[in-house]
């Protein structure tokens, strides 16, 4: 895997059609060794932290069989419609002060229209003018028009998860496919925006599925990678889902790496596995994190996050 790692820090790229399965074969420290050579020779030591709000709950006409916030599943998710932007934009600010680089508001639908998005494009106006942290946006699949409105008031990265493989989505959903959410990458992209998609792993998917993800993303020159790693809700169809073991999330991390060696790998959800607040994660080829509060589950404490981080000798400074 040092091999490898070498090999890929020199300029060699993995493609779709290779043979991948020494990937889970390989020993799991080896592995994130390996994937962790690779951050540090293409990446640096820099770590990048965001934040989200849940800028409006529930109510969601799709039927991803992992949310708690569609309307297909009997949840306690808490509902509301969309945030006055004056909470949006002091929350932006308690969390810029705190040190995270990237704030997003994320919006539960399909998409996001009428008022509910001027509100969004007024929030997104006052904390450009008030606030230096980076804004990010996860409104679903947006018109092309939609798009050039969120750059023009100042939100530089877009988030919209392909989930898994294209192969597997249609087990994941089946109210919107893989296609619209690649359609959706290519207008952000088009428009100006960096993009920032990933998936969950643990919905009963294939290793396979895993790695023709990460091969996907890769060809999509996708700038942030999140992972997820399925936390089980009641009501959901995957409430019953065995959680991954730490192994097997280092290890998913770890080819993520290796497939997408200059990426932000950005570990989201999951993290409560691990009794550190997962620092393994982050020698095994993760740079990025989802800090503070998640969605629909509690997150990581940001305080605690860039403690860890500086212990490992990354940058988390601005």
């Amino acid at each position: 895997m040092k091999d490898l790692a070498k090999e890929i820090i020199a300029g060699r790229r993995l493609k779709r059609g290779e043979n991948f399965s020494f990937f889970l074969t390989a020993d799991t420290d080896e592995l994130s060794e390996g994937a962790n050579m690779i951050r540090q020779a293409l990446c640096g030591n820099k770590a990048d932290l965001c934040t989200i709000i849940n800028g409006r709950s529930g109510r969601c006409s799709e039927n991803c069989k992992f949310c708690a916030q569609s309307s297909n599943h009997q949840t306690e998710i808490k509902e509301y419609g969309f945030l006055d932007p004056d909470v949006i934009v002091e929350d932006c600010k308690k969390n810029e002060a705190s040190g995270v680089h990237r704030y997003s508001i994320v919006t539960a639908g399909r998409d996001l229209s009428g008022k509910d998005f001027e509100k969004a494009i007024k929030a997104y106006k006052k904390m450009r003018k008030e606030c230096s942290i980076e804004l990010c946006a996860s409104h679903g699949l947006l018109t092309e028009e939609q798009f050039v409105r969120l750059k023009e008031v100042g939100v530089s990265m877009y988030h919209e998860n392909i989930e898994t493989s294209k192969r597997n989505f249609p087990n994941v959903c089946t109210t919107h496919t893989y296609q619209d959410k690649i359609y959706g990458i290519r207008l952000a992209k088009k428009a100006g925006f960096r993009v920032c998609s990933g998936g969950i792993i643990g919905m009963g998917e294939t290793w396979n599925d895993r790695i023709d993800m990460s091969v996907s993303l890769s060809e999509l020159q996708i700038d942030s990678i999140p992972i997820n790693a399925l936390i089980p809700v009641k009501g959901t169809y995957c409430e019953n889902l065995e959680p991954l073991s730490e192994d097997d999330i280092l290890r998913t991390i770890a080819i993520f790496r290796y497939i997408n060696p200059a990426a932000y790998i950005r570990m989201a959800a999951g993290r409560s596995r691990f009794k550190d607040g997962g620092a393994k994660i982050f020698l095994s080829g993760a740079n990025a994190a989802i800090t503070g509060d998640m969605l629909t589950t509690v997150g990581n404490n940001t305080a605690q996050d860039k403690k860890m981080l500086s212990d490992l000798g990354f940058d988390i400074s601005k």
